[in-house]
């Protein structure tokens, strides 16, 4: 079983990701966007929740 910090870790590369993809298609993809943008939601909230502080990881600042 992971221990929290490795879920944590986790977490924040997929945040990472998701919005080094999320950037890019903006303008091309809406609909992709906004699918990933509910993803991008989800994590920020579970992250926060752990204490994670996302003021230097993230990127989009909806």
């Amino acid at each position: 079983m992971p221990s929290g910090a490795d879920i944590i870790k986790d977490y924040i590369t997929e945040f990472s990701r998701l919005q080094d993809w999320m950037i890019p298609i903006k303008e091309v993809a809406p609909d992709t966007y906004l699918s990933m943008y509910r993803r991008y939601i989800e994590l920020k909230v579970t992250l926060s929740s752990l204490g994670v502080s996302l003021a230097e990881l993230d990127r989009i600042k909806e």
